[in-house]
């Protein structure tokens, strides 16, 4: 298939576009840049041995992304553009909800208008708010705590009201837990701009020295070891979910919400020494109080991606580390050069 990209030179979009390609699809990635950089288009070539077909543009320009729907016939989109930072979305909720709402009416208007019928949307679990109980799955109410998670609960609405207006329209929104990881190339990986937002990328910073310690939010919880556990996914365990993800898609039309998850949690120390093992290096903590509206335990349902797409897991903690440290590794030794 051919299938456009959103967003394909970010984190997960860009381990999505290899597996893509390597799977025999023809891949048109669209980007801003708005956090990552054009190399990542090289290092997708390099990874994939075929040359790949970019666009930098913003699906805010309506008249520059109609140009690419112009010029290529797309069998589906997988729509990963979108600002991702909660806390920035809440000093700042227009700024998302133009970016991640008003974006995708764009881009589904112009599927509407060129008919293009399959779409694959990188939700998110923040969509179930704070959850009563775990695992969570997908029948739990949705409910979001910052503009972040709304802006993904209006997404998921707008596919499902679309999907009703247009029965051979098929839908899937995949409600990521907590990615993790690199390619095993060590090409490409997470590389945040600024403060990480994500436990393991700030854990990253500390080993190379550029913050101190990691802060801990809270060692009395009623967990394995007092701290929060979180489920976490290989990185290349979510690009594979979107393959099978669209594979649904050629064969089902209507909406659908999936989560994509390990099933399992780890907690923050857990985390943290898995990484110290897979560096080398000692990683300092300090723990403060709680943070309001943190929970001790989350993690995913996957028996529906299981059911539906025949998708689980394939990587572990101790496996998510080592990549995540290899691609690290590599780009501080580029530094250095």
């Amino acid at each position: 298939m051919k299938i456009l990209v959103t967003g394909g030179l970010g984190y997960i979009g860009s381990h999505t576009a290899v597996q893509l390609v390597n799977a025999g699809h023809e891949i048109v990635i669209v980007d801003n840049l708005s956090n990552t950089s054009e190399d990542v288009a090289q290092k997708i070539a390099d990874l994939t041995q075929v040359e790949i077909v970019y666009e930098i543009l913003d699906l805010l320009d309506i008249a520059a992304l109609e140009n690419v729907f112009k010029t290529h016939k797309f069998d589906g989109v997988i729509h990963f553009a979108g600002l991702k930072a909660v806390g920035e979305s809440v000093e700042l909720p227009l700024k998302y909800y133009e970016n991640n709402v008003s974006a995708t009416v764009n881009l589904m208007n112009l599927m509407e208008k060129y008919k293009v019928n399959k779409m694959i949307f990188s939700s998110s679990a923040t969509v179930y708010g704070d959850p009563v109980t775990v695992p969570i799955a997908e029948d739990f109410k949705t409910s979001a705590t910052n503009p972040y998670g709304q802006t993904k609960i209006i997404v998921e609405n707008m596919m499902d009201d679309y999907s009703k207006a247009h029965p051979e329209f098929s839908g899937v929104a995949l409600r990521y837990f907590n990615p993790v990881g690199a390619h095993e190339s060590g090409l490409i990986g997470e590389n945040p701009n600024g403060i990480p937002n994500n436990l393991v990328p700030y854990i990253a910073q500390v080993a190379t020295g550029q913050r101190d310690h990691l802060r801990v939010w809270g060692d009395d919880y009623d967990t394995i070891d007092g701290t929060g556990v979180r489920d976490y996914i290989h990185v290349e365990d979510l690009a594979h979910g979107h393959l099978k993800a669209l594979e649904y898609t050629e064969k089902e039309n209507g909406m659908e919400y999936v989560n994509l998850g390990a099933g399992k949690g780890y907690s923050v120390l857990e985390v943290k020494a898995a990484f110290e093992k897979a560096s080398g290096r000692e990683i300092p903590h300090i723990v403060f109080e709680r943070r309001a509206g943190d929970i001790a335990t989350s993690f995913a349902n996957p028996q529906k991606a299981l059911q539906l797409f025949d998708w689980q897991v394939q990587y572990n903690l101790d496996r998510m580390c080592q990549d995540s440290w290899r691609f690290i590794d590599n780009l501080e030794k580029g530094e250095e050069k």
